[in-house]
């Protein structure tokens, strides 16, 4: 005899037979979507870079224009290149995670609110490796509601920024969520993160009431603690726990070329 639609047994077998079929729907549309979805990320991470270094337009040919760009691994902890891992795959932010690719911060060393950060990271250069137009370093902190994640590009002096970006954060719309105001990014440009007392310390920063010299950034209006985290985030990244050691390098080539031209017009005067 058929059952009564209304019986409790007939109820709980259709029930679990619509979650089975949903559940393999689901299954198989995520596994079916895998490929499309890292494809795009990888693609909206090669346009960030792009942006930062002010080399995308819209309607561009991304994959093309990345062709400018060299992605290379940095020992964080030494600011020397690695070949332990592959630029082209290796994911430093994931790697915080493992306790052997990774060291812990606490105190002082962790301004940025990071906890754990990796040992090794990706950096991305324009123009020749050996000597390049810019830098494009992965920058990450915490704002007033989670994470922020970016990018800083530096010219090839290691002092001297081109752009910011941010392409993940909880900041509130209208208040911090204006890190992605074009306007409030075009006032990095030209700023210098250290200043002319040598020290590794970054000194570049974000202020109230109006930038007035060449390490300062105006703050966000309304927005203290995102202002106050985008400074925190950048002392450390360009500090020695971060970046620091490895813009040195620069900054010192840049210092040794400074220094031979100006013996060569002592020598010319002196002729």
């Amino acid at each position: 005899m058929a059952q009564s639609n209304n019986s409790i047994k007939k109820i709980l077998t259709v029930a679990f037979a619509l979650c089975i079929v949903c559940s393999v729907i689901v299954s198989t549309a995520a596994v079916a979507l895998r490929p499309a979805q890292q494809l795009n990320q990888e693609l909206d991470r090669k346009t960030n870079i792009l942006n930062v270094a002010n080399l995308y337009e819209p309607g561009m040919n991304v994959e093309e224009a990345f062709g400018e760009v060299t992605p290379r691994v940095v020992d964080m902890r030494t600011g020397e290149y690695s070949d332990e891992h592959d630029p082209e795959t290796y994911d430093g932010f994931e790697s915080r995670r493992d306790p052997a690719a990774s060291r812990t911060l606490s105190g002082e060393q962790d301004p940025a609110g990071l906890t754990r950060v990796e040992n090794y990271t990706t950096v991305y250069l324009v123009g020749d490796p050996d000597d390049p137009e810019q830098i494009i370093l992965p920058i990450r902190g915490q704002g007033l509601w989670g994470l922020m994640r970016g990018f800083l590009s530096v010219e090839g002096d290691g002092n001297t920024i081109v752009g910011i970006t941010y392409y993940e954060h909880a900041e509130t719309p209208g208040l911090g969520a204006e890190v992605n105001n074009p306007r409030w990014q075009a006032q990095w440009e030209g700023k210098q993160v250290f200043d002319e007392s040598g020290e590794l310390a970054p000194a570049i920063r974000l202020v109230k009431g109006g930038a007035s010299d060449e390490n300062e950034v105006d703050a966000l209006s309304g927005a203290t603690l995102t202002s106050n985290g985008v400074t925190n985030m950048l002392q450390f990244w360009l500090s020695p726990e971060g970046f620091g050691n490895y813009l040195a390098k620069f900054r010192s080539g840049v210092d040794q070329d400074e220094a031979e031209q100006a013996d060569v017009e002592l020598e010319a005067e002196g002729a």
